[in-house]
């Protein structure tokens, strides 16, 4: 299967498990868990969202991460910041990289809109050096699509 057809076939499934769920913090725990069971080579799947000039802990799949994120700070809060998703092939090169998990090495970070608004992020974190391609993101960013049509979102 190529990368394009897995992303596509994950937000089918996706898009099926939230076909009867509007409520955000539950689709969010579902897509965290769908990613950890789909996605290969990664330790942490999850949500940060935005409350004033912090990203705080949401729903996640792997080992207990930190609970807050200064907009501006890591990967997460740069994401934020610059309101561009980021790809980064490892991790321990990000200036100002935040380590929640020393095993992570690389890590892929899409902003959620709700309208133009950040609401929070979609992080997800792999243990291999360059595991996240630009087709990774393409399909990730496609799946937070597929999640945020799916959802009543929070004001931001």
């Amino acid at each position: 299967m190529t990368v394009t057809a897995f992303y596509q076939s994950l937000c089918e499934q996706l898009s099926g498990l939230l076909s009867d769920e509007r409520d955000w913090l539950a689709n969010t725990a579902n897509a965290s868990a769908l990613l950890f069971l789909e996605l290969p080579d990664i330790n942490w799947a999850g949500f940060y969202f935005l409350h004033d000039d912090e990203l705080r802990l949401g729903p996640f799949q792997g080992k207990p991460a930190c609970t807050r994120i200064p907009v501006g700070a890591g990967v997460c809060g740069t994401a934020v910041k610059t309101s561009q998703s980021q790809l980064v092939e490892d991790v321990h090169q990000f200036p100002g990289h935040i380590a929640c998990d020393a095993v992570s090495a690389s890590e892929v970070v899409v902003p959620l809109y709700n309208g133009d608004r950040c609401i929070g992020v979609l992080d997800i974190d792999s243990p291999q050096v360059a595991r996240f391609t630009e087709q990774d993101l393409a399909g990730i960013e496609a799946f937070a699509q597929t999640l945020l049509k799916h959802s009543d979102l929070p004001a931001g």
